[in-house]
């Protein structure tokens, strides 16, 4: 029996060690922001926050992930809140198919969290998930903007 903390909440899972995170998320624990894409931790579609940090979900070991938690896309929600990320996102018509999308926020989150003022060029280095409909303009416009609305509800 596993356990893990995933958006708050205490988890038990009956799973192997050594089953992805991803497919306990997905399969066992019915979280289906964290998507399949390569299974290779290459495209990012699988990112989910662990302690903050952006990771690819597939490749890393449900047993490797004791006493840490995990933050997926529906997480960043908070009492019917929008995070800022996911408002910018919805702002600035990020989403094609959309399919990338969980993933995408998650990152901006981590980024945002380390570099509140972000340039052009921090946003193209931290933001490697990948889209395959190309929307890496309106991403970075919607960072932009995530962190300007976060600037402003701290002053």
């Amino acid at each position: 029996m596993i356990k893990l903390t995933v958006n708050g909440r205490a988890h038990e899972a009956d799973v192997e060690g050594e089953m992805p995170l991803l497919w306990v998320l997905r399969d066992v624990l019915d979280i289906k922001g964290p998507k399949f894409g390569c299974g290779i931790a290459q495209c990012g579609a699988c990112t989910v926050l662990l302690d903050g940090a952006p990771v690819r979900s597939c490749s890393v070991p449900v047993a490797a992930i004791a006493g840490k938690k995990v933050t997926t896309v529906e997480g960043l929600e908070v009492n019917g809140h929008l995070h800022p990320v996911q408002q910018a996102w919805l702002d600035h018509e990020v989403p094609q198919c959309g399919y990338c999308q969980g993933g995408q926020m998650l990152t901006a989150v981590a980024l945002l969290r380390h570099n509140p003022k972000p340039s052009d060029a921090d946003i193209d280095a931290a933001m490697t998930n990948i889209c395959r409909c190309g929307t890496y303009a309106r991403i970075r416009t919607a960072v932009h903007a995530a962190a300007a609305s976060s600037q402003s509800k701290r002053a």
